[in-house]
């Protein structure tokens, strides 16, 4: 759509809920007075921008009749009108980025998992590089993280882990997160000195609430039984483990990391709902023919998305072929400089539908 239409849409849009805030019915209903008020607020701004490059290219177009008039003020006047020619530019860039439809999954909150792959204990090391990692991230940004579910080895791997991040927008900035990352490194168990390439995957599942996925308890199968691994006092010693299968998907969580059993149901069935919603967006995007491998930030795990050559300090991304030098920044969480380029590449694909994304 171009940004004329969008434009439009904006302008009428507001004018609608500026008479509908002044409805007496809706000053009546305070739900649909808040959620118009939300909008409003949401728009406004949007508006005020629009009206500000109307105002711009009104200069602009009264600098050009002074040129034309006068050679000596156009003269004057040429340094001013490159610089208002800009700000529109970057004006009306700005605006088509936050015109372009929002995907309201975005917004959601996420469940993080990080499961150790091809490399045995080194990758359960590398798994366990990445869990620390996304909670710097997390820390960075003023999100909450939360630990669903830890299985770790014996020497600081993890075999998996589910964490899972709450904040503002969190899936619009860690969706691109999903796929395989790959080390290559020499392991600490190595005494020859070889580099071993080793991998993790991750999946980042945007999460449910109940009125996203309907879950009935009939489809339910539920087990409880006694914690293996490291525990406190009474963790290994009661049946407080709770083990979840949904019978319809094939689906199987396990939580066992709290003493109570009411707990770990609880945060079982967290994961088991963005799991559910997770499969049935997959579902829909393949219905509707969507090219998951054209698009950044797909989810698809089998792909390898990202390199982490410690060697050569260098951290690669395959799908917009940016590489940095800063290895251990990285890993404590300075994930800026490998996320930005994924989402300007996500907008780039939204603005020109037509050309296939990085």
């Amino acid at each position: 759509m171009a940004l004329s239409d969008l434009v439009r849409d904006v302008l009428n849009r507001c004018l609608a809920v500026e008479s509908q805030l002044a409805d007496p019915k809706v000053t009546a209903d305070p739900a649909r007075r808040a959620a118009l008020g939300k909008e409003f607020s949401r728009l406004e701004p949007l508006v005020q921008s629009i009206h500000k490059s109307e105002r711009l290219k009104k200069e602009v177009a009264d600098l050009k009749i002074l040129a034309e008039q006068d050679r000596e003020m156009g003269e004057m006047a040429a340094a001013e009108l490159a610089e208002k020619t800009q700000a529109i530019a970057r004006l009306e860039q700005s605006l088509m980025v936050e015109l372009l439809p929002k995907d309201p999954t975005d917004a959601k909150n996420v469940i993080l998992e990080i499961r150790a792959g091809t490399g045995g204990e080194e990758a359960a090391l590398f798994a366990a590089d990445l869990y620390r990692m996304y909670t710097r991230y997390a820390d960075r940004r003023g999100w909450k993280t939360e630990a669903m579910s830890l299985s770790s080895t014996g020497i600081g791997g993890m075999k998996e882990a589910i964490l899972s991040v709450a904040g503002q927008d969190v899936y619009s900035v860690l969706k691109h997160e999903s796929g395989v990352h790959r080390v290559q490194r020499v392991p600490v168990t190595e005494s020859s000195g070889r580099i071993h390439t080793s991998a993790a995957s991750v999946a980042v599942l945007p999460e449910a609430e109940e009125v996203d996925v309907k879950i009935r308890d009939e489809d339910l199968r539920i087990d409880v039984f006694r914690s293996g691994g490291h525990g406190g006092q009474s963790v290994n010693t009661t049946d407080s483990a709770v083990r979840i299968t949904h019978m319809p998907s094939g689906l199987v969580v396990s939580c066992q990391d709290e003493k109570s059993q009411l707990k770990n149901k609880a945060r079982g069935m967290k994961v088991l709902r963005a799991r559910l919603y997770n499969m049935e967006r997959e579902k829909a995007a393949a219905e509707r023919a969507a090219s998951r491998r054209e698009q950044v930030g797909t989810g698809d795990r089998s792909e390898r998305i990202r390199t982490y050559n410690f060697p050569q300090n260098r951290v690669t991304d395959h799908r917009v072929n940016v590489t940095l030098h800063a290895l251990n920044d990285v890993l404590e969480g300075n994930l800026d400089g490998l996320i930005g380029p994924l989402t300007e590449a996500e907008i780039r694909a939204k603005m020109e539908p037509g050309r296939p994304a990085a």
